[in-house]
């Protein structure tokens, strides 16, 4: 579960023989005490299902909106709110521990997957910086004259 901005706010790595309901009960379960005052959550059109809306509008208390396509689109379309969650991958695989799936273990997937948010988050805070004012950096100093002796 990630934020407008992308940042992570909820994890769930499980094993891929669940379904994606089955994912999205234990993400919501997992983040409806760490974030009370959620209130909408977009959802891509595999969450589509009443009774997961009904059971997150009953226990978590989120309303859930689904992004679908539009009636009648052919081909390829930018869905919104969707990029945002596609970026966060994006992020995900300039770390290499999570370019592959080299985790055996869900929880060190997930341990993975928070330290490089953790280092996202991190980078976010620095100031921006300036290439020009960093060329000073690069300058070698100027050789001492010598006496001649």
């Amino acid at each position: 579960m990630v934020d407008t901005l992308g940042l992570i706010w909820a994890l769930a790595v499980l094993p891929a023989s669940g379904t994606d309901w089955e994912g999205a009960v234990e993400l919501f379960r997992r983040s409806k005490k760490r974030l009370p005052r959620l209130a909408k959550v977009w959802a891509d059109s595999a969450y589509r299902a009443a009774a997961l809306t009904a059971w997150v509008t009953r226990w978590c208390r989120f309303v859930v909106e689904v992004v679908a396509r539009r009636p009648g689109a052919v081909g390829f379309e930018v869905q919104p709110r969707r990029w945002i969650v596609e970026r966060t991958f994006g992020w995900f695989g300039r770390y290499r521990r999570l370019a592959k799936d080299y985790e055996t273990n869900p929880k060190s997937s997930e341990t993975w997957i928070t330290i490089a948010m953790i280092h996202r988050m991190s980078r976010f805070a620095l100031p921006e910086r300036n290439p020009k004012s960093d060329q000073q950096l690069l300058r070698r100093p100027k050789p001492k004259k010598s006496n001649g002796k």
